[in-house]
């Protein structure tokens, strides 16, 4: 938590808008490191992207398939730093004080990634599970 706070110090000018293109990329790419180094369940996600995507080249994905299972996994990631995003400004606003309205607005984002991994097991299933059966068959 410690570590948190440093990071929300070391941008004192973070509620600015950035006017130069490559500031703004490069306070994008800060966002993702910190939810690489820090995020638990944004280490898991990504762990399991990248092995999926290894298998699907394994697999031999038509690219259709493949645009299917980046969009699954893009949209795992994407909704994992939406929701990081806000627990973290619900953190800030709330100041470690119980807040009925804030569990909620954790809840739900929570929600809402545990939405998109259940259907990105049903995508997986829909994918990889034919290709393996036609792998072992073809033993």
């Amino acid at each position: 938590m410690d570590n948190r706070r440093y990071l929300l110090k070391k941008r004192r000018n973070s509620y600015r808008t950035s006017r130069n293109l490559i500031f703004s990329f490069k306070y994008a790419i800060s966002g993702l490191n910190y939810c690489i180094k820090y995020e638990r369940n944004f280490k898991i996600q990504l762990f399991l992207g990248i092995l999926s995507v290894c298998l699907s080249l394994f697999l031999h994905f038509t690219t259709i398939e493949n645009i299917i299972l980046f969009a699954t996994i893009f949209s795992v990631l994407i909704l994992e730093l939406l929701n990081t995003s806000i627990e973290n400004i619900v953190d800030l606003l709330v100041d470690q004080k119980f807040s009925q309205l804030a569990k909620i607005a954790k809840d739900s984002a929570a929600g809402a990634v545990f939405l998109a991994s259940i259907n990105s097991i049903f995508v997986a299933l829909y994918l990889f599970v034919p290709k393996i059966k036609l792998l072992f068959i073809n033993l």
